[in-house]
């Protein structure tokens, strides 16, 4: 058997296929049958390669520097020879001088305006610096502007504001055009040989094969089953006894859960909360960069509407507005919810119609079922008002506090008491301290799958105006009829256990969104981190060394602060912990495959160093 030469792990010099030009590699391994080298280049790329093509770096760099301390005297040399020809004499096979030449060039290239259209399948772009390398079903290559093109790949200069939008998706559309518009001014030609910034940089959004969530038929059984369970669980908590053995509850007539006036209660709530968004206070932030290169402006003033909307909720109950109305009349509360979810969803589906392709959801499919689920615009706005924004933290989120309100006045009221219960002022206060953490950091908003991968439709209007206020308040509505007498230890236990998970949770987010804005910040210094091949780094120390998603687990912690308060007779106040644990290992696994896909080796890494997804020595 022939010997090896290079070891694995070893960093050697390989040659690019086609050209004569090396650049360093890791040697991956080594095929004894094909004598065939298996490496890896910087930015990822895999290739085989004979031991010919591979150089170790000490020799490499000593003929480099030989041949580099004699080519200078061999320019000089050909600079002499070419000064000492009559600059009348014409070269051999030609008829104009090269200064002719030269400026029939230059004057050719002005007069050009192109407009390059490549219609590929499979399309592939990535990022050469300031530049992208459109790929016709090739494999990818090194990310490099000096590595020489094949021949089915075209060049497409772009400025560095495109080249950073393409760094940030992974633009990769089945059958796609790519127009590119290219104006170049005489001045720069002749001070530089850079290539000049595109005026317009136009791409398509990609649209996804894999589907989510089961695909169509998943997407099917969520958007017929999440309303199910919605009013079996509300259904079940209102009986004297919700165990599970009783369980399904007695169905209410259809009639009974219809009220015109609890209708127009919902639809001005949600039109006062609209108002309130569009109140011009609070600062205006960009968000991150869309595939068009441009950044859509969004006002953070969320907590500011929620002090407004408690000045006015305060000011009913000083006038002697009865809010246990809403409690008496919760179901049709829900319904009412329901109806105007599906009423905004078919909307957003309709005006996606219209919507440029460059603004659809990289989770759109192309299915109707799938896409009125998933939504199929990203952003989609009515002028500067942007709907699944809104959707994210007001109508539902404040919402929210106000049915945990309502329930405390309801347990009062029910069982007759002058003061609440310990539990309901525990569960009130801790998911009021949630709610106000989420609107006061409302900027961290913008960096979420929800608002930057996934589109506006079913899934996200019914979880942002059914969902979240009318089942996260699920132990609040149980304390009402069941309520718990609870002890002033075990109540510092709770408090303790909460406050562990808050921490958690805030510390986690807030390192984050610190290392996002400026990784640069002396602050950080102490942190350890893996760069990636996106220009971006990943974090392996601190909060995020010790699980890849420590703000979920301090999520798990304070949901199951919540429900605590409530005992342990009975299964229904904890389904929000079972429900929540779901979400987010299902979050979790879809996190994971995007950034599989995005940092490639350097996640492979990142998850060597981390190995606990969410639970330490658990998961």
């Amino acid at each position: 058997m022939p010997s090896r030469k290079f070891a694995e792990g070893e960093v050697v010099r390989g040659r690019w296929p086609g050209s004569s030009l090396y650049y360093e590699v890791e040697v991956l391994s080594h095929d004894s049958k094909s004598q065939l080298y298996t490496v890896k280049y910087k930015d990822g790329t895999e290739l085989e390669l004979k031991e010919s093509d591979l150089k170790p770096l000490k020799s490499f760099k000593q003929r480099k520097s030989g041949s580099t301390s004699s080519s200078p005297s061999r320019r000089r040399g050909s600079r002499s020879r070419s000064r000492s020809r009559s600059p009348g004499r014409a070269s051999k096979g030609s008829r104009r001088s090269a200064s002719a030449s030269h400026q029939a060039d230059i004057k050719d290239k002005e007069t050009r305006r192109e407009i390059l259209q490549v219609k590929l399948t499979p399309l592939v772009l990535k990022p050469f610096g300031n530049s992208i390398s459109v790929y016709n079903g090739e494999p990818e290559h090194l990310e490099r502007n000096d590595i020489p093109h094949k021949n089915k790949q075209e060049r497409v200069i772009l400025s560095p504001e495109a080249s950073y939008i393409a760094t940030q998706y992974s633009l990769r559309p089945r059958r796609e055009e790519i127009k590119v518009k290219e104006i170049e001014s005489k001045e720069q030609k002749l001070i530089t040989k850079a290539p000049t910034p595109l005026e317009t940089f136009q791409v398509t959004t990609p649209q996804r094969k894999d589907l989510e969530f089961g695909g169509v038929p998943g997407a099917l059984f969520i958007m017929l089953g999440l309303p199910a369970v919605l009013f079996l669980l509300l259904l079940q908590c209102r009986q004297k006894d919700p165990s599970l053995l009783r369980f399904p509850p007695p169905l209410p007539a259809l009639d009974e859960l219809w009220e015109t006036r609890v209708c127009g209660i919902y639809l001005l709530w949600f039109f006062v909360q609209a108002l309130f968004y569009l109140l011009p206070i609070g600062k205006v932030v960009e968000g991150t960069p869309l595939v068009d290169g441009r950044r859509l402006k969004y006002r953070l003033n969320g907590f500011y509407a929620f002090v407004l909307t408690s000045a006015v909720v305060g000011t009913t109950v000083f006038w002697g507005v009865d809010l246990c109305y809403m409690y008496s009349h919760f179901l049709q509360f829900a319904l009412a919810a329901t109806g105007f979810s599906v009423v905004l969803s078919v909307y957003l589906y309709i005006h996606s119609l219209k919507a440029p392709r460059d603004e659809l959801s990289p989770a759109s499919s192309g299915n109707t079922v799938y896409d009125f689920f998933i939504g199929r615009e990203l952003n989609p706005r009515i002028g500067a008002f942007d709907l699944k924004y809104f959707c994210e933290l007001r109508p539902g989120l404040i919402g929210w506090v106000v049915v945990n309100l309502v329930m405390l006045l309801a347990e009062m009221k029910v069982q007759e008491r002058g003061a609440p219960s310990l539990a309901m002022v525990l569960v009130n206060s801790f998911q009021l301290l949630y709610v106000v953490d989420a609107l006061w950091n409302e900027e961290a908003l913008l960096t979420t799958m929800d608002i930057i991968h996934d589109g506006f439709g079913f899934m996200l209007a019914f979880g942002d105006l059914v969902w979240v206020p009318f089942t996260y308040s699920l132990q609040a509505f149980y304390l009402v009829n069941h309520p718990q007498d609870l002890s002033w230890p075990l109540a510092s236990v709770i408090i303790a256990l909460k406050l562990c998970g808050y921490v958690i949770f805030r510390c986690a987010n807030s390192q984050k969104n610190a290392f996002r804005k400026n990784p640069s910040d002396p602050k950080l210094a102490h942190l350890k981190t893996i760069h990636t091949s996106t220009g971006k780094s990943l974090l392996v120390s601190g909060w995020w060394g010790f699980v890849r998603h420590p703000n979920y687990l301090g999520d798990l912690i304070m949901a199951l602060a919540w429900s605590l308060p409530c005992g342990f007779s009975h299964l229904l106040p904890y389904f929000y912990v079972i429900y929540f644990t779901v979400l987010l290992v299902h979050r979790e696994a879809r996190d994971e495959h995007q950034c599989k896909r995005k940092y490639g080796l350097a996640w492979e890494k990142y998850c060597q160093r981390v190995p606990y997804r969410i639970f330490p020595y658990v998961y």
